[in-house]
């Protein structure tokens, strides 16, 4: 039985398309995060296997028919989440759901190519999911001291550093590093986590051995630089 309200005890009302390593993995998550949770899978072994582990609604169905997410509750939904493999099952799935007007879509876009058409029709993504894993893989062992390193969208960074003894960062402030150069006009420290406590760093903010950086960059951050600035 669908539960009658996206309103309630639950935060978002959501459908999730696809029970493969993504789509389980979110599963996972927005169960733990007490949303309420319909997932659409077209393997009726999946959809078992995830009925078995989850005290959800399961649809063992064809998610590019209308009436299949009509079933799901489209019209409580505030979310629908498409992550199968399948970029033409993706987008046409996307389609019905702005059909029929769920607030928000996201969706996996398994070629770069094809991320234009989800956009179009007015959709998040999430390119290239298996490509983005490599890169952090990648960078876990070429950038030891570089954590949750992401890529995001026109050649922008994300990622934590941390501080190391010899860094010509410590003891420095953030403007003082600046005037010096050591950190590039199109580079922002975001967050400065030290002793377990996170803040939002100033200007006048030194950094320490240590300290742990979220730093954001417009454009890719070279080997050198990484080097530079862990010590």
């Amino acid at each position: 039985m669908l539960p009658s309200s996206r309103f309630g005890e639950f935060s978002m009302y959501m459908i999730i398309v696809g029970a493969g390593s993504i789509g389980t993995s979110l599963i996972e998550i927005a169960v733990n995060e007490k949303n309420n949770v319909v997932v659409v899978e077209s393997n009726p072994e999946r959809a078992r296997d995830i009925q078995d582990r989850y005290d959800i609604t399961v649809l063992s169905g064809d998610a590019t028919s209308a009436e299949t997410l009509r079933e799901a509750g489209s019209e409580r939904a505030d979310a629908l989440i498409v992550t199968t493999s399948d970029d033409a099952v993706n987008l046409m799935v996307v389609s019905i759901a702005v059909e029929l007007k769920i607030p928000s879509t996201v969706s996996v876009v398994n070629r770069k190519e094809h991320a234009d058409f989800f956009r179009k029709l007015g959709a998040n993504v999430m390119e290239n999911p298996e490509e983005v894993v490599a890169h952090h893989l990648y960078n876990a062992v070429k950038r030891p001291n570089v954590q949750d390193f992401a890529i995001l969208p026109e050649g922008a960074q994300i990622f934590r550093l941390k501080v190391a003894e010899d860094s010509p960062l410590v003891d420095r402030s953030i403007a003082e590093s600046r005037q010096r150069e050591l950190i590039p006009d199109s580079m922002q420290i975001l967050a400065v986590s030290r002793d377990g406590k996170q803040s939002i760093p100033e200007d006048d903010t030194v950094i320490q051995q240590d300290d742990l950086l979220t730093v954001f960059s417009l454009e890719q951050v070279s080997d050198k630089l990484i080097e530079k600035l862990t010590g």
